[in-house]
């Protein structure tokens, strides 16, 4: 068969476009394929939350953060904890999006359209030093328009590249094999799939209605992660690190986020690498209207809700709401048990619930100044979302005392492993402190910092109260699953997004970008994320793919 176009992208999701827009505004001709239907183009960063990791923007400025490329990379290297001789290409993937997210990034996305919401939060605040995990600083910029805003200006470019026919997409096309000749790819073969009309992010059918093989000198794998495919999960967990893999869990990704490229790849001679590691959230509630198989949504909490585990034991630092993901998750896994709760109160509920995903941010998705002040800042309870969970959701439970609440949380695991007067106890120690501005509780400690940070006190963080104090109230505990959602091992690539076989090699031909890159090189988070690092990481290597000049 004839070459088809000059570059084939094998993924339609963020990192793909990305890369698209760029090598169509070079002159090149491009071939997307992707699996599901047109109406999922963008893949999972729809359904995101839409945060970017920037630094020393005006947004920070504003609301009197200072920030610095050296304390973000300081920040970076102490959360990454690079400590293998394949960290190579991950460290120097890292060191460039720092540079990047300090220096042009954030004007090259205002240049096309793109806003921030002028609160930045501060997400993943760390293991307790100043050298380990953690941002010093917010660094959080929220998309105006969450995931689907992210998305829209790269679309919009690859639309503008369809008409004028440098871009050619093909959907339902499953790709299969990546074709290499003489060491170097080719092009790819693969099936074609039978319409359908599912919603966006629905199960699609896999009925094989035909095949296809198409060329092209150069071939880019931007297909994503392993997170909907819990076999891939469970097969990667890094049991050493974090305990056993969870009996039970929940996607926080669509089915079609199933890893299926990476072992394609694999076969091609792409070497795969830091595959147990990985970013799984623990604060996954079942979706009570979902849309996708295990479908979960994360709760984004502010610092306030006592954490118990499954026992009733409350968890110590610096397993507190907001701090330490990966840290918390051993933590809960070590008390022999997948999930925990949270013990709350309406007044903390309504200031600091905040539900992942662009469908349960309406206001936000739709750009409506008028419903973010009306639904977040002038509201007499939590957002509509987080209220519909609290009625319809499985796995939240309200109560006007303790010991109705504790009797419900019981009950809803069949159960008496919370011991109400432990948790009792518990609660009012916590609540004797705040009388106390000398307080000895880490948990008050970390509230009277959020709220020293005037974007935290305005939006996200409840002014300090008693828990048990019936005007705070109803009471309110919620169950916490284990979430899964994203890869930071892949494919092992140089800073041109091509990928490397075995012996440290580049591929000719062949690229990868996005998450089944680890975001680039293989992994550039390390170990932990410091989050808006994985759109970010899909626009970074996209970008850098999509301008590589080593593509064909």
């Amino acid at each position: 068969m004839d070459q088809t176009s000059d570059v084939i992208i094998v993924g339609g999701g963020l990192s793909g476009l990305v890369a698209a827009a760029e090598l169509a505004d070079r002159g090149k001709s491009v071939t997307i394929v992707d699996q599901e239907p047109e109406a999922f183009l963008g893949g999972q960063a729809f359904w995101s939350l839409g945060g970017l990791l920037l630094i020393n923007t005006p947004e920070q400025r504003r609301m009197g953060i200072k920030d610095s490329r050296a304390l973000a990379l300081q920040d970076w290297m102490g959360s990454a904890q690079f400590d293998r001789p394949e960290d190579n290409w991950p460290r120097k993937w890292a060191e460039a999006y720092i540079d990047f997210a300090a220096g042009p990034m954030r004007n090259w996305l205002y240049n096309m359209g793109m806003r921030w919401f002028p609160i930045v939060g501060w997400a993943e605040r760390g293991g307790g030093f100043g050298s380990g995990h953690g941002n010093s600083v917010p660094r959080f910029h929220l998309t105006w328009g969450v995931g689907p805003g992210t998305q829209e200006p790269f679309e919009r470019r690859v639309r503008a590249h369809e008409k004028a026919g440098r871009i050619t997409l093909k959907f339902r096309h499953r790709c299969s094999n990546i074709i290499m000749e003489n060491g170097a790819a080719k092009g790819v073969v693969g099936e074609i799939l039978a319409p359908d009309n599912a919603l966006r992010g629905q199960s699609t059918n896999r009925d094989v209605i035909g095949d296809f093989e198409l060329r092209a000198p150069s071939v880019m794998v931007t297909s994503g992660g392993i997170g909907g495919n819990f076999d891939l999960v469970r097969q990667s967990w890094p049991t050493d690190r974090l305990g056993p893999a969870p009996k039970e869990m929940i996607a926080g990704v669509p089915a079609h986020v199933d890893g299926r490229m990476v072992g394609i790849s694999q076969k091609a001679g792409g070497n795969l690498i830091n595959n147990d590691r990985m970013w799984h959230y623990t604060e996954g509630v079942k979706n009570w209207d979902p849309i996708w198989p295990n479908h979960g949504i994360r709760i984004l909490p502010g610092p306030s809700s006592m954490w118990f585990d499954a026992t009733g034991n409350r968890f110590a630092p610096p397993a507190l709401p907001g701090f330490d993901s990966l840290g918390t998750l051993k933590m809960i896994l070590d008390t022999g048990y997948d999930y925990s709760w949270f013990i709350t109160t309406q007044k903390i509920l309504k200031k600091e619930f905040a539900l992942s995903g662009s469908e349960q941010n309406p206001d936000f998705e739709q750009k409506s100044w008028k419903e973010v002040l009306k639904q977040r800042i002038l509201n007499k309870q939590a957002t509509p979302a987080v209220e519909a969970f609290k009625e319809h959701g499985e796995n939240f439970v309200v109560a006007k005392t303790l010991e109705e609440l504790v009797g419900k949380m019981n009950a809803m695991e069949g159960n008496d492993l919370l011991p109400l007067d432990k948790i009792e106890a518990e609660i009012k120690a916590r609540d004797a402190q705040t009388d106390n501005p000398f307080t000895k509780d880490a948990q008050i400690m970390a509230i009277h910092a959020a709220r020293n940070y005037r974007g935290d006190k305005f939006q996200r963080t409840a002014k300090l109260h008693k828990i048990l104090a019936p005007a705070n109230g109803p009471l309110v505990g919620v169950k916490l699953n284990i979430i899964t959602r994203k890869t930071l091992g892949g494919l092992e690539t140089d800073l041109n997004s091509q990928m490397l076989n075995a012996a440290g090699e580049p591929i000719p031909g062949l690229f990868a970008a996005g998450e089944v890159a680890g975001f680039g090189g293989g992994g550039y988070h390390g170990y932990n994320a410091l989050e808006g690092t994985f759109l970010g990481g899909c626009i970074f290597s996209g970008r850098q793919a999509g301008r590589s000049d080593t593509v064909a």
